[in-house]
């Protein structure tokens, strides 16, 4: 945050042959966008911390609630069936939330469309991974994500959409 306040002052300074100008508009706008950031920055931990000291219930829970929708995934010749390919359905669960909150964190979707989400759908097709079901697990972590904040929601109204649009993005983009 200093280091895009400090640009925006030398660059100011520097500017007129070092006899410097005033700030911009646009800088102003992008500091404007630097302080709503950092004044909801205290709910963003707080939710991420929330949602990492979950993390395993949330993705545990989350499978168990898609076996039982469709236990034909978890039968003989399903594609979580073995411990080897569980384990992969879980990590890949538990990989697709960490980057919902390294989002959730800075507030800003492309560190989760850059390292996890482009080209998944992509992998999982060529792997015969069913993306609809892959889409409805991870609308099932979002369910129970959202429901450990169900007491704050008014208070946090705004941020948990956001939380809920990572979510969806995330579903759309495997499903």
């Amino acid at each position: 945050m200093l280091s895009a306040l400090s640009e925006a002052v030398s660059k100011a300074a520097e500017a007129g042959s070092g006899s410097g100008r005033f700030l911009s508009n646009q800088e102003f706008s992008t500091l404007s966008a630097i302080q709503d950031l950092a004044s909801e920055s205290k709910s963003r931990i707080d939710i991420v911390k929330r949602i990492t000291s979950n993390a395993k219930v949330i993705v545990a829970d989350s499978a168990r609630s898609l076996f039982a929708e469709q236990p034909h995934l978890i039968a003989p010749g399903g594609n979580a069936y073995t411990s080897h390919k569980m384990a992969a359905c879980l990590r890949d669960m538990e990989y697709i939330l960490l980057y919902i909150t390294y989002a959730m964190l800075v507030g800003d979707s492309s560190v989760l469309d850059d390292r996890c989400l482009n080209g998944l759908r992509e992998t999982y097709s060529a792997l015969g991974v069913p993306g609809a079901s892959v889409a409805r697990a991870v609308q099932n972590m979002k369910r129970l994500t959202l429901d450990l904040f169900a007491d704050e929601q008014q208070n946090l109204s705004v941020l948990l959409a956001e939380l809920a649009s990572y979510f969806d993005r995330s579903a759309a983009s495997v499903g």
